[in-house]
């Protein structure tokens, strides 16, 4: 796949949604997925750079794959809910260059090795 925007992932999600997968679940459905989806990528994460280790019995998951279930399912909630994404993300990361401009720059707890 070549690279595409946010918008047209967004288009792909209703796209499968109303052909593959016949209609979107309820909202409330779509926010429980979502915190499923957050879960797995935490069990992921706390096991790939956490002390946990994996279990025996099975392969390692794959770290990417759920990521990108979670952009499906944000998608899915964006869809149903009316929101552009890409509006969206354009107004966070001008909310976060205006807010944070200098805040991160002046906190001692990053500027400063890890003990």
């Amino acid at each position: 796949m070549t690279n595409i925007t946010i918008s047209e992932y967004q288009a792909m999600v209703d796209r499968w949604v109303r052909t593959t997968g016949v209609r979107y679940f309820s909202e409330l459905t779509n926010l429980g997925i979502l915190m499923e989806e957050t879960g797995e990528v935490a069990r992921i994460m706390t096991r790939m750079f956490g002390e946990q280790s994996y279990k025996t019995d099975g392969g390692r998951p794959d770290l990417g794959d759920e990521l990108a279930d979670i952009l499906f399912v944000v998608g899915c909630i964006a869809n149903q809910t009316g929101i552009d994404l890409t509006a969206a993300i354009g107004r966070n990361m001008e909310k976060k260059s205006t807010r944070d401009r200098s805040r991160h720059r002046n906190n001692p707890k990053l500027t400063e090795p890890r003990g």
